[in-house]
């Protein structure tokens, strides 16, 4: 369950297939340490901006390479384009469905402004979230600590400028969360929790779900045959 079952390039490639524009593409996504590069092709230019503001908007990541990503410069939108929502990023003229680049570039910056928006506020600096955008509005996914903290959450992203709408269902209310998202392995981003004195299976589905009989799924991702006996300093990495 993400933020702390799904590493950074499950979560690049959730942002990604979400987003109508971007999904159809194939595009490929490598991470290692922070530093995401995309391989693929798009239809313009514009697009190559909505993939660093796509993928920006997620957290932990520190560079985006689209330097693997080619440009088809095409006179007309492809038709799945042509029936997606995001205001006036297409507009019909002369029967054929024109590409507004303004418009396009214009949108796609929200979710990196929302992120370093929530980054520069000091009560949600550290809280596991990522930004994905759907037209002018922002879709909020990961967890704070508390209730007060999901509706400055809410009201931090409707603060910026440009967004008409903020979804923040995807949001857990998590005590600890902040804590929590700072177990990860640097390299991956995979969630990885150090066992500790007095700890069990259950306690620690407990601590990530919400939900001790999830241990059983900690074990099995673990090959754990006995989940009794877990050791103290054991590294234990926790599924999506």
């Amino acid at each position: 369950m993400w933020p702390f079952g799904k590493n950074t390039t499950d979560r690049i490639k959730d942002a990604i297939n979400a987003n109508p524009v971007l999904s159809p593409l194939g595009l490929n996504v490598q991470e290692q340490g922070g530093t995401v590069k995309v391989v693929g092709q798009v239809q313009h230019q514009s697009q190559v901006g909505l993939i660093n503001a796509v993928v920006g908007g997620i957290s932990g990541v520190k560079n985006v390479d689209v330097s693997g990503v080619s440009v088809l410069e095409q006179a007309s939108a492809p038709a799945d384009v042509s029936n997606v929502q995001m205001g006036d990023i297409v507009q019909q003229s002369a029967g054929a469905a024109q590409f507004d680049e303004k418009a396009f570039e214009d949108q796609s910056r929200i979710a990196k402004e929302v992120l370093s928006a929530v980054r520069g506020n000091g009560e949600l600096t550290d809280n596991p979230i990522d930004v994905l955008q759907s037209g002018t509005s922002v879709v909020l996914r990961g967890a704070v600590d508390s209730d007060h903290e999901l509706r400055l959450l809410q009201q931090v992203a409707q603060g910026v400028s440009g967004v008409t709408g903020v979804d923040v269902s995807g949001v857990s209310v998590r005590a600890g969360a902040k804590e929590l998202s700072k177990e990860k392995d640097q390299s991956t981003g995979d969630t990885v929790y150090t066992v500790k004195s007095g700890d069990t299976l259950s306690a620690i589905a407990q601590k990530y779900y919400g939900d001790e009989m999830r241990y059983k799924d900690i074990a099995h991702f673990n090959n754990i045959s006995n989940p009794n006996a877990i050791q103290v300093g054991q590294q234990i990495r926790i599924p999506g």
